[in-house]
């Protein structure tokens, strides 16, 4: 019978199933962080427990961690008690049990799904867990990645294994090559704008298509990470010689090793006749550069169209718009471009990788920032992100262009950390999501591609990146 990559990961993993009808999960990889970890750890001690295997385990704080630091930061030099407390239980926890972590001072830190796949942890056909819902991440890799809860956390460094639900084959195809401008980030918030936040719920969406065939490994993140949004639990891209390149040149694995694993990554792919429960097709050459309006990312538009009308919505959908532009400081029929902003950040684990901040940097090499943007900040995804893109000189880019340079971290992707907005600044943000208070009270945030926010950056408005 057929079968989906999916189903073939599945079935690789599958260790029983219960009466329930949910099954129990062999977990290749878990990666910890701060503010999900905790608790898990505590549950190993009341119980007696230690991990079950340790070398499975990948941990380093992010979420809280500021991202003004400088050489002589330390773990004490944390303002926020809670966050301190957080970073330094993580810190304890992994020196306790013995797992592998890399801390605030190390080189290597950064946002766990960012320093995942470019330190070699995550590899094709792996199941990977992490307590941060977007693990859908390294599905890039052809690997079922999934966000689980701080229970299920102890749950997997205790026995290796996780009780779930099978979910049901979402299959969408890209097809085409996009325009100028048109990045990564835009298709897939136009997907999102498709099907919405419920689209993919209970499902695995699998990407495929030429577009998916001829694109970046980074860019497979980006729109890995946001399946997500689309109401997808995984995300999917089989590996292909794009995904193997980039494992050979990030892993510490040998040549020889690799080549038996290549053996076996080249048969991860959806046979032909395989059977989708759910399958869209897009032609990426007809998406514009896409930006959200309010305050999910399913209300996202092209960049220039006119602002949805209350009026002119069903009933069923008139109310939660109204609520949604009163929140955003929208008034009636205005442009995305009418928009004044008060800050931009550049990073997250959509948006914080090299690739993302050499566009960026070229969008606003030689030009200054608006004198009406209070702040822009750009936040690499890891130490090792921040030196190759200072090595590049595009730090000194994006300095002389009146941006701040920061340290590894999730920073303004949610109100966790000091990088916070105010209330009521609208912010130009390349992170994934725009709920009400997600970057601070009151906080509007327009969801972008790094190009676009670059431009907002440089403009104050919302422009045209062609």
């Amino acid at each position: 019978m057929p079968k989906t990559l999916y189903d073939k990961l599945w079935d690789e993993h599958h260790i029983t199933t219960y009466n329930s009808g949910e099954s129990l999960l062999y977990i290749d990889r878990q990666y910890l962080h701060e503010v999900t970890s905790p608790q898990a750890f505590e549950g190993l001690t009341k119980k007696g427990l230690l991990p079950w295997r340790l070398n499975a385990n990948i941990a380093t704080p992010d979420h809280n961690v500021p991202t003004e630091r400088g050489s002589d930061f330390s773990m004490e030099s944390i303002e926020d008690e809670i966050s301190k407390i957080q970073v330094v239980e993580l810190d304890k926890n992994c020196n306790k049990f013995g797992i592998k972590q890399f801390d605030i001072t190390s080189l290597n830190q950064g946002i766990v799904h960012v320093i995942g796949p470019e330190l070699g942890y995550t590899l094709p056909g792996m199941t990977i867990v992490c307590g941060d819902s977007h693990t859908s991440t390294h599905g890039a890799f052809g690997c079922l990645a999934m966000g689980i809860g701080t229970s299920e956390v102890e749950h997997v460094l205790a026995t290796q294994s996780l009780k779930v639900s099978k979910l049901k084959n979402m299959q969408v195809v890209f097809n085409g090559t996009s325009s100028k401008g048109v990045t990564s980030k835009d298709i897939v918030l136009y997907l999102i704008g498709q099907i919405g936040t419920a689209g993919g719920n209970g499902h695995a969406i699998e990407f495929s298509g030429s577009y998916i065939e001829n694109i970046s490994m980074e860019a497979r993140m980006t729109i890995c990470n946001m399946a997500i949004e689309g109401g997808a639990k995984v995300g999917l891209v089989a590996p292909d010689k794009t995904t193997i390149d980039y494992v050979r040149k990030h892993s510490e694995l040998s040549s020889e090793i690799l080549d038996l694993a290549e053996q076996h990554w080249v048969s991860l792919k959806s046979d032909l006749n395989a059977s989708f429960d759910k399958k869209i097709e897009i032609d990426v050459s007809k998406i514009r550069p896409q930006v959200t309006w309010g305050t999910s990312p399913e209300m996202v538009i092209d960049f220039d169209a006119i602002i949805p009308n209350p009026d002119s919505s069903s009933q069923d959908n008139k109310k939660n718009i109204e609520l949604a532009k009163n929140y955003m400081g929208i008034e009636a029929d205005q442009k995305l471009t009418d928009l004044k902003f008060d800050r931009v950040f550049i990073g997250s684990c959509t948006n914080s990788r090299i690739e993302d901040l050499r566009e960026a940097a070229n969008a606003v090499d030689g030009k200054k920032i608006s004198i009406n943007i209070i702040e822009a900040i750009v936040v690499p995804g890891s130490g090792l992100v921040k030196q190759q893109a200072e090595s590049e000189g595009l730090d000194k880019i994006f300095k002389d262009a009146g941006f701040i340079w920061r340290d590894p971290g999730c920073s303004m992707c949610l109100g966790m950390n000091p990088d916070q907005l105010k209330p009521r600044e609208r912010c130009a943000s390349t992170s994934n999501r725009n709920f009400e208070g997600r970057q601070g009270n009151l906080g509007r945030t327009h969801l972008m591609s790094p190009v676009m926010a670059a431009l907002t950056a440089i403009n104050g408005t919302v422009s045209n990146p062609s």
